[in-house]
């Protein structure tokens, strides 16, 4: 990442932050002192937050009704300038990582492609309406080094890097046609490194000593990447020093 981009301090419009969880968070508080001049909307499935600096919205990203409802509501008014969807799903009641095949079930590989792959990319059909041709844009979603097939050398977790993995194709083929549709847009793939949040709760044990991030850092280290993005780098798939990953 070697061209010049404007830093986030002169960004102008809105930005749109997917997820209420501890990254999400952190990216709204890390935007309102890096970029003051943005408008900040937020989204969650829960009862917003109080506060008067974000606008929230209600939405449930697996169900077409809500994105198409966010879409039509999003679409009135000045063009988003930045999406970061933080939404993910690792674990939950009656889903765990699988270690082995004998342990994977298609309910597993079902609940985690609907939001890991389908979501991030039915998100961004929903908010066409709300760009233009004409003003910067950039589109971000969580990624996770685990769903590069070429950094694999651990194996399990199947739902998990298969989603993931889904994701990043999907993504990369829509940068490609945003390349020529809304040719200042920049579609980004970040690993935002392990987060304390409740995502990794379960397996932060193992994490070297310094590797576990706060969600504040981590947001910092995300919006650094994107700062230092443009339409020329569309398309890539990023951790959170900058550095690419393989597909």
């Amino acid at each position: 990442m070697t061209a010049t981009h404007p830093p986030l301090s002169s960004w102008q419009g809105r930005a749109l932050v997917v997820g209420s969880g501890g990254i999400g968070a952190g990216l709204l508080r890390a935007l309102s002192t890096r970029a003051p001049a943005l408008e900040l909307v937020a989204t969650t499935r829960r009862q917003p937050p109080p506060g008067e600096e974000v606008r929230w919205l209600r939405l449930d990203v697996t169900c077409d009704t809500s994105l198409d409802r966010l879409g039509r509501e999003l679409a009135q008014g000045p063009p988003l300038r930045l999406v970061i969807n933080t939404v993910g799903l690792l674990h939950g009641p009656e889903l765990q990582p699988e270690k082995r095949l004998a342990q994977l079930r298609r309910s597993a590989l079902e609940r985690s492609f609907a939001v890991n792959a389908f979501a991030p990319v039915l998100l961004a059909q929903a908010l066409e309406a709300a760009l233009s041709r004409q003003s910067p844009f950039h589109f971000a979603s969580l990624s996770a080094r685990v769903g590069s097939i070429g950094d694999n050398g651990l194996g399990g977790w199947y739902s998990y890097r298969a989603a993931k993995a889904a994701q990043n194709q999907l993504l990369r083929t829509l940068a490609l046609e945003w390349r020529r549709r809304y040719p200042l847009a920049c579609v980004s793939l970040l690993h935002p490194g392990t987060t304390a949040t409740a995502l990794s709760a379960p397996f932060q044990a193992n994490v070297p000593a310094g590797s576990l991030f706060s969600p504040g850092r981590a947001a910092h280290h995300l919006l650094d990447v994107l700062e230092g993005l443009g339409p020329e780098q569309s398309g890539g798939f990023w951790a959170w020093n900058g550095e690419r990953i393989p597909w």
